[in-house]
């Protein structure tokens, strides 16, 4: 491998690459077991909705994981997907909302400051 390869497997590795894999990991975990209780909460006669958002958010992590910008889009359409349900759910009562949107919104921001890094992993690389 020569030096230029070297340093460009380098970059690609650095604090935001990791910064990327360790938000999938959490999305990972939290989307499981959202995607696990929404079945069987199905099975139980309730809301569809766990299981389009966990799965989600295991979708955005495995785009997280092969540095593509589609996790950011997966990501808004889980989102959008939720601010819908959370209105529908609860209406414009806003204390009700809180527990609804804060955590998806703390996640999208995050999802949201990996573009940058998304952008220069998923840049088509020139061959000197």
């Amino acid at each position: 491998m020569s030096s230029l390869q070297s340093r460009s497997v380098t970059r690609q590795r650095g604090a935001g690459y990791w910064a990327v894999v360790a938000l999938g990991i959490v999305l990972i975990l939290f989307g499981l077991p959202i995607f696990g209780g929404g079945a069987y909460l199905i099975a139980l006669g309730g809301s569809w909705y766990y299981v389009f958002a966990g799965f989600g958010l295991i979708l955005t992590a495995l785009y997280l994981f092969r540095g593509s910008l589609a996790a950011v889009s997966v990501y808004l359409l889980t989102y959008i997907g939720t601010v819908i349900w959370a209105f529908w759910e609860a209406g414009f009562d806003w204390w009700a909302q809180v527990p609804r949107l804060v955590a998806p919104t703390v996640i999208l921001i995050l999802v949201l400051a990996t573009m940058p890094v998304l952008s220069r992993l998923s840049r088509p690389r020139r061959r000197r």
